[in-house]
């Protein structure tokens, strides 16, 4: 896939419109999504498959959009009702050379300002692509 924006050759999808629309109004002016997810976090894995069976336990459950541009990695909060994908507020920054992954298997785990979170598969392929266009390779 070609990138109109800058010309680059892309193996993977674009980021989801909505994640895009909904996170940049809590990013800086001007920046440019590049990729975006959604992950869940709880105090435990134990916790969070027993949300993700029955949704007895979704008040424990944070829910967080992650941004990637050309100048960082933003932390949203998300909305619960959403299931991640109307955030409310930046929670924080990484610097743009933070490796993300790798993931591997239906919910990867990976750990962002200090929280463990758990990112499903269908978004694998945005952390795979933000860590290519940070120079890490599989």
């Amino acid at each position: 896939m070609t990138d109109s924006s800058d010309g680059l050759e892309r193996d993977h999808p674009g980021p989801r419109k909505d994640l895009v629309e909904h996170s940049s109004p809590f990013l800086p002016p001007g920046s440019v999504i590049r990729q975006a997810f959604i992950y869940q976090s709880a105090p435990s894995f134990t916790l969070f498959v027993i949300t993700y069976l029955t949704g007895l336990t979704m008040f424990w459950i944070k829910y967080r959009c992650v941004a990637v541009t050309p100048d960082g990695i933003y932390v949203l909060e998300s909305s619960k009702l959403s299931g991640g994908a109307k955030p409310v507020r930046l929670i924080g920054s990484i610097p743009r050379n933070t490796r993300l992954g790798p993931v591997s298997g239906r919910w990867g785990q990976i750990t962002l300002l200090g929280e463990r979170a758990w990112v499903h598969k269908r978004f694998h392929d945005q952390i795979e692509a933000a860590d290519h266009e940070a120079g890490f390779l599989r």
